[in-house]
């Protein structure tokens, strides 16, 4: 059984997998183009960077496969609704808000099926991230479309629901790396079939000449997703989610630093808020 609170060390590693999130988004913001493709070519990557680590990690238990399977179909749907919304707004304004809104759905979910009950000072931190991350959207450059925020808050629920699906089924499995890896090399493939089904011209064009920021964006997808199912087999599934989310602090950082995007006192406000929540969700 999990432990009720989060450990020092388990809150390092997750922030060190917000870190690897917030840095494959980079690179997927950086290769510009169309979103779908971008998307497919992360996900095409991290489903071969998978391929060749299933020799070393342990098969999941069988309990386990069934989660696996119903993940896959919800990324799917990630994967659709992630696009549409890079798609009809900035990733400035999308990403935050995608991502602040989840650990709440989250929290709501553990209480229900998990029967996880936070503390006050885990709720305050829940609240103060969330609502930093709010704030670090609202206050973004760049178009803040109607449709993007819709698609935003859909992508919100599904985000929700395989954190809370793969949070149960690594906590079955026995090797928490193991699923990730074998989730992620199998929830790749209908997606990566479908876009060469689809627009296969476009998305090897687009490959041939990003390949290699697939492999390194797909990696750090992989490792970041495999550290946080591993730390929620160690903590409360909606404290591990909401530290993952200060992943949009490290994007916004480096959104202006690497690439030149404006920061402002108002988003800076809401990085404090997100620290603060960290702060409260470990002491």
């Amino acid at each position: 059984m999990p432990a009720s609170e989060i450990s020092l060390g388990v809150t390092l590693v997750v922030l060190g997998a917000a870190f690897l999130h917030a840095a494959w988004n980079a690179l997927l913001k950086s290769t510009g183009g169309e979103p779908l493709l971008g998307t497919a070519l992360i996900v095409a990557g991290s489903s071969i960077v998978g391929l060749f680590l299933l020799p070393f990690v342990a098969v999941p238990a069988r309990p386990s496969w069934p989660f696996i399977a119903v993940s896959s179909v919800i990324h799917f749907g990630y994967y659709l609704t992630l696009s549409a919304a890079y798609r009809r707004g900035d990733l400035s304004f999308a990403y935050p808000l995608m991502r602040g809104v989840a650990p709440l759905f989250v929290a709501l979910l553990g209480i229900a099926f998990l029967g996880e009950h936070p503390s006050l000072p885990a709720i305050a931190g829940i609240a103060l991230i969330s609502i930093g991350i709010l704030v670090i959207a609202w206050y973004a450059g760049g178009r803040h479309t109607p449709a993007a925020a819709g698609y935003a808050i859909l992508n919100a629920a599904i985000i929700a629901l395989y954190t809370f699906t793969d949070g149960t089924g690594a906590r079955r499995s026995g090797n928490a790396v193991g699923y990730a890896t074998w989730l992620i090399f199998l929830e790749g493939l209908p997606f990566i079939a479908w876009i060469l089904a689809t627009r296969k011209r476009a998305a090897l064009a687009y490959w041939n000449t990003h390949w290699q920021r697939g492999l390194a964006g797909g990696a750090a997808s992989l490792g970041a997703y495999a550290i946080v199912l591993w730390a929620m087999t160690r903590a409360p599934v909606a404290l591990v989610a909401s530290l993952r989310e200060v992943s949009v602090v490290f994007a916004s950082l480096i959104g202006t630093f690497a690439l030149k995007e404006g920061f402002g006192w108002k988003r800076a406000l809401g990085a404090v808020a997100v620290a603060a929540g960290v702060a409260a969700l470990k002491f």
